[in-house]
């Protein structure tokens, strides 16, 4: 990218962040979109702008801006998750899932994904899977009790109620 170009990207990054320091979350979407008309398909602008549209209450809009963030850049797993995420709250569980799956194979570690996955497993009874997923969650994040909550309430749901207390 030209030295102009950059800067000029940098400038509307900064101006955007000054106006949601401030609270000016439509000022900020104005500028995202401004950015994105000069920058197409830019996955800082796309994701922001996803994020304030959440946060405005158009999840519609989100949630098409996020699929063609994921389909612009398959190898991020913070954008599957986010996709995933948005999905799981649409009550989207299959495709949630594939996007959750698609996150853990990208980053393994990433334990928000294990946990949203465990989440889709358990609307979708299949709680076998959702042990799994809810165990790797909490191998990786052990001080979190969201994880091990849902661990517990799956072993319940499956009325394993000594599993269930060994956790708690």
């Amino acid at each position: 990218m030209p030295v102009i170009q950059r800067i000029r990207y940098l400038a509307f990054k900064w101006e955007a962040l000054a106006l949601l320091v401030f609270g000016r979350k439509a000022a900020a979407a104005a500028v995202f979109d401004r950015m994105l008309a000069e920058f197409p398909r830019d996955a800082y602008a796309m994701a922001s702008k996803a994020h304030l549209l959440v946060q405005s209450g158009d999840r519609g809009q989100a949630l098409q801006l996020l699929q063609a963030l994921v389909q612009d850049e398959p190898g991020s797993a913070h954008h599957w998750f986010n996709y995933g995420f948005m999905l799981e709250e649409a009550g989207e569980y299959p495709q949630a899932e594939a996007a959750f799956r698609r996150a853990t194979e990208i980053s393994p570690s990433l334990d928000r994904a294990w946990y949203g996955l465990g989440l889709v497993l358990i609307q979708l009874q299949r709680f076998d899977e959702a042990v799994a997923a809810l165990k790797q969650n909490t191998k990786l994040q052990p001080m979190s009790p969201y994880g091990w909550y849902q661990l517990a309430r799956v072993h319940v749901d499956r009325h394993e109620p000594d599993e269930a207390r060994k956790i708690i």
